[in-house]
């Protein structure tokens, strides 16, 4: 069987704020999940794990102004991000899943990992595996293993 060598490449992106960071991370997290969100699904996702719920009516008309959008719209984004398991209610309140939600207050270094699959089987099994995963990323100071973060799930 032939060797494969592994290719490193970094890049550096300096965005304003917390929320281009969030939406950049959110569309990262789309593109390789092949989930095809919209624009404003990634921005709705983006501003939701930043203040924590969507839930909230002062939310809701904070996010309306900074994305010129209208409520109808929240919710029919809400309705779908919930269906595909990104948002989540707990404790009554709407929220991005735990899964993929992290500290965009500070400098983020994400590793991506792409790796050619040893079988058919490896492959189907990584493909069932999006947002299956119950552990938090979360968790501080342990190694990540939830699959949408780890350098050994697919991402």
């Amino acid at each position: 069987m032939e060797e494969r060598k592994i290719v490193v490449q970094s890049l550096k992106i300096g965005l304003d704020d917390e929320y281009a960071i969030a939406e950049k991370y959110y569309s990262i997290l789309s593109a390789l999940n092949n989930l095809g969100l919209t624009k404003r699904e990634i921005e709705l996702v983006a501003y939701t794990a930043i203040k924590g719920t969507i839930s909230y009516a002062n939310t809701r008309t904070e996010f309306c102004q900074k994305y010129n959008t209208t409520p109808q719209t929240i919710n029919n984004t809400v309705c779908r991000l919930k269906k595909i398991k990104l948002l989540v209610k707990k404790s009554g309140k709407v929220k991005v899943n735990p899964l993929i939600v992290i500290d965009f207050k500070k400098d983020l270094n994400l590793v991506v990992k792409l790796t050619h699959s040893n079988s058919d089987e490896e492959t189907k099994r990584n493909a069932t595996q999006r947002l299956d995963n119950k552990e938090n990323v979360n968790k501080v100071d342990t190694a990540r293993s939830g699959h949408l973060s780890s350098s050994e799930a697919s991402v």
